[in-house]
């Protein structure tokens, strides 16, 4: 009686055993800090289980990089890789210390848009010293030659399509009043954008089409077409809205109450992107003197869309964050295979010519708003009102 109970007993604990063995390809999960998701292992060789994507963005003020967060999850999760996602919220020591968190928790590829990108130097060379793989994300980090690969938008035609917006539009006319505005001083992107910008927009100020009122280093170096660095800084350092709405608007508070009101009337402005454009128009409209006016944006953001419907904002430069994503995602994944991503040209960033995939953008005011950004599938009709 004995032997058979033992009997019965061993053979239940090896059947649990079979069982147990069978339930145990359970997927990992992933970290619960900051916007983690965690994926299953991806069906061509178990991709979450061999690498997870670190994620580093700027802020979660600014409606682009929320955009960009969720695509990025979304994507990544469809893939089948693990990833962590961290904003650092303007402020360079959080980015600093989110890449520290991301590397103890043993990432294989970082992808980062930098705040400043000349400190985010030091966070590339920590994630190089580790092993990991660096993606400079839609801002190029600067001075060091841990950066593998800079996933960009061709950031040169945004500036340039800016510029040539004002062009058409002043048409034959000479003389028009012209207020510069950039992005922030510690953002390469700020330089290339202002580059691509002057060096189209030099010739008509040349030729006195344009008449820049608000910027005396501008002024000086009007006659020359290629500017360097550091004197694109000196022009920066008058016109820098630092990416911020109510510096842009306080900015243009101060460049109109110096102007007088032969400095105005009809008006052409390059501001760096939507979120400032806005704060410029809506201050501009509020004077006076200012008759009508031609402002630039950049990135679509919903607001500049509708500005743009209502004619308060002349146009946007469409950058397609869904490319870019994907740029981003298919590098990363390339990586993680251990296979060289496919990159077109490049960026130097004072230290190394870092290779560059980059994105085309496309100029969109309200004569194609419905082609480019709803017919297109990136926004929907419903969330605008009196489309065209």
């Amino acid at each position: 009686m004995r032997i058979k109970i033992f009997s019965l007993m061993a053979l239940l604990m090896i059947a649990s055993l079979v069982l147990a063995a069978c339930g145990s390809s359970a997927a990992p999960s992933g970290s619960s800090s900051g916007a983690a998701t965690a994926a299953p292992a991806a069906g061509n060789g178990g991709a979450a289980a061999g690498g997870t994507v670190g994620i580093v963005l700027p802020t979660k003020d600014e409606p682009r990089w929320i955009q960009d967060e969720t695509r990025f999850k979304d994507a990544l999760t469809k893939a089948g890789y693990q990833s962590e996602i961290l904003f650092s919220q303007g402020d360079s020591a959080k980015e600093k210390a989110n890449v520290e968190s991301l590397l103890t928790k043993g990432i294989k590829v970082l992808i980062i848009t930098p705040q400043d990108g000349a400190a985010a130097a030091a966070s590339a060379d920590a994630a190089r010293k580790a092993g990991v793989k660096v993606i400079s994300y839609d801002r190029l980090i600067r001075d060091t030659d841990s950066v593998d690969y800079y996933v960009t938008f061709d950031s040169l035609a945004v500036g340039a399509q800016q510029a040539q917006y004002l062009i058409d539009k002043a048409g034959s006319n000479k003389g028009n009043p012209l207020y510069l505005y950039a992005g922030a001083a510690t953002d390469n992107n700020a330089f290339v954008f202002f580059q691509g910008a002057w060096k189209v927009l030099q010739p008509k100020i040349a030729d006195g089409t344009f008449v820049i009122k608000n910027s005396s280093a501008a002024v000086e170096l009007q006659g020359k077409g290629d500017l360097t660095r550091e004197e694109q800084a000196k022009i920066l350092g008058q016109v820098t809205t630092n990416w911020d709405f109510n510096t842009a608007k306080t900015l243009a508070e101060s460049n109109l109450t110096a102007a007088t009101d032969a400095d105005k009337g009809n008006v052409f402005i390059l501001a760096p992107n939507d979120g400032t454009a806005r704060a410029i128009a809506d201050t501009f409209a509020a004077d006076k003197a200012v008759k009508s006016f031609v402002v630039t944006g950049q990135d679509a953001e919903k607001a500049s869309v509708q500005y743009i419907i209502d004619g308060k904002q002349s146009m946007t430069v469409f950058k397609d964050v869904r490319t870019l994503v994907n740029d981003a995602i298919n590098a990363a994944v390339a990586l993680l295979q251990g296979k060289t991503p496919d990159a077109k040209g490049s960026y130097n960033n004072g230290k190394i010519d870092v290779p560059a995939i980059q994105s085309p953008v496309i100029s969109v005011d309200k004569a194609n708003v419905k082609k480019e950004l709803i017919d297109s599938g990136y926004y929907q009709a419903s969330d605008f009102q009196n489309l065209p």
